[in-house]
C-alpha cells in the first residue's frame, strides 16, 4: 500500500497503484477531511480498488463509516470503478455534476466509448466492462460555484473539455485545487490535459485558464499526483500555453 500523503489541515492524496495501457501507474484520489462533517472522498480508482482505499482510510484511523459523501469528477472507468463497492460499504451519498449523472448512474454509455456496433469485435472482458459499467445512483448534483460547507469551504469548478461534465474542486482555506483530469502532472511539473483522452480539447483549454484564476497554493492531478513549488505560478504559466 502506498501511505496517503498530506497536503494540507484537511486534504490527503491516496495513490493507488495500477496497470494501465502503458504499465503500472500511480493513482491519486482524494481525501478531504472535516471533524464534524466527515470525510469527502474524491473519485475512487479502479473497479476492485475499495481494499486500497480502505487500507488507506485505516492508515489515518479511518474506517468506511467516516466517509459521508464521494464525489465524482467525471465518469471514466479510473475514476469510477469502485464507486459501486465504496457506495456499499459506506453508505455514503454520491455527488457529480448534473452532465455527469447519466453517466455514473448508468444510464447511458461512456461518453469515449467505442460504438455499440462494434463492441462484438472487443475482448470479452471488454464487452462485459462496456455492458455492465460500474454505477451508482447519484444522490445530488453539484453546480458551478458552489461551495460545499466543508473542510473551511470547498467550492465547485465545473471543468468540461476532458468529459461533458468534468469537475473539479478548490478547498478554499488550505488552498488545495483537485483537478481530476483537467490538468496532469509530472516529477512536480504542471501540464495541461492530456489531448489524447481529451473529448474536447478547446474546451478542456478554456477549463484551464478558469483554473488558473484560483489562488492555489498546491494542486493534485489524479495523473501525476502532487504540485506544491509555485503551484500558482505555473498554473499561470500552463493557462498562458492553452491557447485555443
Amino acid at each position: 500500500m502506498n501511505a496517503p500523503i498530506k497536503l494540507s489541515e484537511h486534504v490527503y492524496a491516496l495513490p493507488l497503484e495500477v496497470q494501465l495501457g502503458a504499465g503500472p501507474a500511480l493513482l491519486h484520489p482524494a481525501l478531504i477531511l472535516d471533524d464534524a462533517q466527515g470525510a469527502t472522498l474524491v473519485d475512487t480508482g479502479i473497479p476492485g480498488q475499495e481494499g486500497a482505499l480502505l487500507a488507506a482510510l485505516e492508515s489515518l484511523g479511518l474506517g468506511w463509516s467516516d466517509v459521508k459523501r464521494i464525489i465524482i469528477t467525471h465518469h471514466d472507468l479510473d475514476h469510477l470503478g469502485s464507486l459501486p463497492a465504496v457506495v456499499a460499504a459506506s453508505g455514503a451519498q454520491v455527488l457529480t455534476s448534473a452532465a455527469e449523472t447519466p453517466y455514473v448512474q448508468g444510464d447511458q454509455p461512456g461518453q469515449k466509448s467505442p460504438p455499440r456496433d462494434t463492441w462484438d469485435s472487443l475482448p470479452p472482458q471488454r464487452r462485459e466492462m462496456l455492458a455492465n459499467p460500474p454505477k451508482a445512483p447519484v444522490t445530488r448534483a453539484l453546480e458551478d460555484g458552489e461551495v460545499l460547507p466543508i473542510a473551511g469551504g470547498v467550492r465547485v469548478v465545473f471543468t468540461p473539455g476532458h468529459t461533458a461534465g468534468h469537475l473539479s474542486l478548490y478547498v478554499q482555506q488550505d488552498g488545495v485545487l483537485i483537478t481530476g483530469d483537467a490538468m496532469v502532472s509530472e516529477n512536480g511539473q504542471l501540464h495541461g490535459p492530456a489531448e489524447a483522452h481529451t473529448a474536447d480539447m478547446p474546451e478542456a483549454l478554456r477549463s484551464v485558464q478558469k483554473l488558473a484564476q484560483l489562488p492555489a497554493a498546491t494542486v493534485l492531478t489524479y495523473h501525476g499526483g502532487v504540485v506544491d513549488k509555485d503551484a500558482a505560478i505555473q498554473l499561470a504559466r500552463v493557462a498562458a500555453d492553452a491557447t485555443i
